[in-house]
């Protein structure tokens, strides 16, 4: 079959293999600073999946909405897990390709094979305590949430009643790595050493790999704790769901939920902050109504937080667009691109208060992200807090002027520098059905966190900026 793609000419797709095709590199400088045109020029070449290079490996780009949406929910069609990947099987993925480490952890987001139903099984009941809001637990984490974020606010304030702040360094990706602490259940502030190592990996700078050791260690000490001393927290939840993890497993089980939960919901939160401060009018009038999920939604449908999800594999021949996807093919979903898909998109209204709940930006079908409801509750009450606390906040540079970080998983800003004035009587929040003290006992011990590592970076930052 031949098909014809802007002036590249007509030619055969259906027999051409994936190694055989040459794909021109995905992350380049045009991908770190424009992506949707770099997604658009790969479908105007190629239709709905195209051919890329990741980093030196051929893989299968999904840019369609109707093929992401394919391949998401055909767990059987298209399976995780790297024991699926042909090219790696076959010696063929070099040992040293900067992706390789990010993917041969074996978590609940990479595993396939036999193991992964009774994990998710693990993770569903493990999380459900803090996911339905009905329980104690989802009560009390919500009471963290506005905690941490009253004390992240507070911090900002002692820059002044008015002035700039950098809301992503000091406030979108703090308070996802203090609540995933409390998640944990670090005891006290203990886990604060541990978030300042996660933010180290996350940036992948040159101590990344001794902050990896670090974490890994710290969090294997911390399985090993909840093993002989259970408490009301999630680890000890998935131990007490899948009694036969080991307490290696359950570390980089941990580690998952510790860098998805912050890289991610940071991200979201300070999208949405940028959605509302510089959207029309009915973005606000939404906000003030009530209405921060709406916000959240219209956010991750432009700019989703997970831009690429990490690989599936075809299980037998399959074609895809247009396309024959061999088995053992690597296919990477692109949710951004699936989102910019004018055959979607179009379809979207713009403008309207009440958004899409179409978008991809949990994943679809059975494997679609475990944490989704806890992860939209953070953010929802991390963005909430913060328009109730402050009386005004613009940002300090244009919005196509604000500066973005790209990773092959991930797109995110790398600062969010805003001008505010905050509220003279910041109205005491009941904590979800809590008693306003509620929120107080979420909190480590003061004097304890102000030696933290993590206190006194963010204490830098207001010194920093005076």
């Amino acid at each position: 079959m031949e098909s014809q793609w802007g002036d590249g000419g007509s030619v055969d797709l259906d027999d051409t293999r994936l190694e055989e095709l040459s794909p021109q590199p995905l992350l380049t400088r045009d991908y770190e600073t424009r992506p949707a045109l770099v997604y658009e020029r790969l479908r105007q070449q190629h239709g709905p999946v195209a051919p890329v290079d990741l980093l030196g490996v051929p893989a299968w780009l999904v840019l369609g909405y109707r093929e992401a949406l394919q391949v998401l929910q055909d767990n059987d069609g298209f399976p995780k897990g790297l024991e699926n990947w042909r090219a790696r099987s076959e010696g063929r993925v070099p040992a040293d390709w900067p992706l390789g480490p990010s993917l041969e952890v074996n978590h609940i987001l990479i595993q396939g094979g036999p193991g992964y139903r009774p994990l998710r099984t693990a993770w569903d009941v493990a999380l459900k305590p803090f996911q339905d809001p009905r329980h104690p637990q989802a009560k009390r984490l919500k009471a963290a949430v506005t905690a941490y974020a009253d004390e992240l606010i507070t911090l900002v304030g002692q820059g002044g009643k008015t002035g700039v702040a950098d809301l992503s360094a000091q406030f979108s990706r703090p308070l996802p790595l203090m609540v995933a602490s409390h998640l944990l259940g670090f005891p006290g502030s203990q886990g604060d050493d541990a978030l300042m190592d996660m933010w180290r990996v996350l940036d992948a700078g040159p101590d990344a790999e001794a902050a990896l050791e670090r974490l890994l260690a710290t969090l294997a000490e911390l399985a090993a704790t909840k093993l002989q001393k259970p408490g009301d927290d999630f680890p000890s939840y998935l131990l007490a769901a899948h009694p036969d993890l080991s307490l290696d497993h359950l570390a980089r089980e941990l580690f998952m939920l510790l860098g998805m939960t912050s890289d991610h919901v940071g991200i979201l939160i300070s999208n949405t902050v940028v959605e509302v401060i510089s959207g029309e009018g009915s973005v606000r009038a939404s906000l003030s109504a009530g209405m921060v999920r709406e916000a959240m939604n219209r956010s991750v449908m432009r700019k989703p937080p997970l831009v690429n999800f990490v690989p599936r594999f075809a299980a037998e021949d399959t074609r895809l667009g247009n396309y024959t996807i061999r088995a053992g093919d690597p296919v990477w979903v692109s949710s951004a691109a699936a989102h910019a898909d004018p055959l979607f998109a179009d379809h979207v209204a713009s403008g309207t208060t009440i958004s899409t709940r179409a978008h991809l930006s949990w994943g679809a079908g059975p494997r679609q992200c475990p944490a989704r409801e806890l992860a939209s509750t953070v953010a929802a009450a991390g963005v909430g807090r913060l328009f109730e606390r402050f009386d005004y906040l613009d940002l300090a540079l244009p919005a196509d002027q604000l500066p973005w970080r790209s990773s092959p998983f991930m797109r995110g800003l790398r600062s969010l520098p805003v001008r505010y004035e905050l509220s003279s009587s910041p109205a005491r929040p009941s904590a979800n059905g809590l008693a306003p003290e509620a929120a107080e006992e979420v909190l480590p011990d003061r004097s304890a966190r102000q030696r933290s590592s993590l206190w006194r970076y963010l204490t830098g930052l207001i010194r920093g900026g005076r």
